[in-house]
């Protein structure tokens, strides 16, 4: 199976579950009954048994190690692993922002033949990696409406994370919302949209504290999964239209330093532009994904030292 398949495999099967948690009880907090709903039972930490004097000082302390710290840290510290080892995968491979970002950036770039519109060129409407897409003004309207439909799902998928899904859809599809409800989703659909119209990659480069926080574990680990280029057949590129560049919906550079592939999401997509281009010669491609000693070319190279790259790393296995 290929990749880029594999990959919308685990964002829609991922993105399904951001929006049918709550309605199934798998993850959601109920403003209500005022605590966690956690696999369909309640997460309750015993503070009101505790306060009405059911519960002692210790048996609280207990229930706030068993049930709150060590879930915590065990959660965290099972993000910093996966971080530090393979980097920002989770925005590559099953963010439901990511996704709509994209999404999106494809409808625009056939709108206007850019991915966001703060770009300043166009990409080229025949590449050598074999996308083709030319520009059609019409496509703006399919854009717009693709945006606010997302915005508003995500607006009111939210708000069944706080208070009854069954609810909330019912009122939904009544258009019989409280004032609060329709408060709540109106707001959160003006900013979504702004956001998907806007900012899109922008806010996972510097926006996304979660995305950020990913990068910067990744940084810690020199030999963590990247982007390695083979430098020994570099004037493959020569010919190129920069393809990868092209590919990648952070707008990073494949080729270049770790450290200005700080908001990588491990997609894979610049990989896949860059092989689709040397097949046509015969060739595999310049980029892949690398790890352990491998990936020190990469890293190595933010603090000004060349390192020779490892011999096997780009051999086809």
């Amino acid at each position: 199976m290929k990749t880029q398949t594999k990959r919308l495999l685990f964002r829609s099967g991922f993105f399904g579950l951001f929006l049918f948690a709550p309605v199934l009880d798998v993850f959601r907090f109920d403003l209500i009954e005022n605590h966690f709903i956690i696999l369909g039972f309640p997460w309750l930490l015993g503070t009101e048994a505790f306060i009405s004097g059911d519960m002692t000082a210790l048996q609280i302390a207990g229930n706030m190690m068993l049930k709150f710290l060590l879930p915590v840290l065990g959660l965290a510290g099972l993000g910093i692993f996966i971080s530090w080892k393979w980097g920002r995968v989770y925005c590559g491979w099953l963010c439901p922002h990511f996704s709509i970002v994209e999404t999106i950036n494809g409808l625009v770039r056939r709108s206007s033949g850019k991915l966001s519109i703060w770009d300043k060129k166009r990409l080229p409407e025949q590449q050598q990696d074999g996308t083709q897409i030319k520009p059609n003004k019409n496509w703006w309207f399919v854009t717009g409406i693709v945006t606010l439909s997302f915005a508003f799902l995500w607006a009111v998928a939210l708000l069944t994370y706080l208070l009854p899904p069954i609810e909330i859809y019912s009122n939904v599809w009544n258009l019989s919302l409280t004032r609060n409800q329709a408060l709540f989703i109106g707001v959160a659909t003006a900013l979504f949209t702004i956001d998907f119209v806007f900012a899109r990659h922008l806010f996972c480069r510097f926006g996304c504290a979660v995305g950020v926080f990913q990068s910067l574990v990744w940084m810690g680990n020199k030999k963590a999964m990247v982007v390695g280029f083979n430098r020994s057949q570099a004037k493959a590129c020569v010919s190129c239209d920069t393809s990868c560049e092209h590919a990648c919906p952070m707008h990073l550079k494949p080729r270049d330093i770790k450290r200005k592939m700080f908001t990588c999401t491990q997609c894979m997509q610049c990989v896949d532009a860059c092989g689709k281009v040397q097949a046509q010669h015969q060739t595999i491609s310049l980029l892949k994904m690398v790890e352990g000693d491998c990936a020190l070319d990469v890293s190595a190279r933010d603090f000004g030292q060349k390192p020779k790259q490892s011999k096997g790393c780009f051999e086809v296995k």
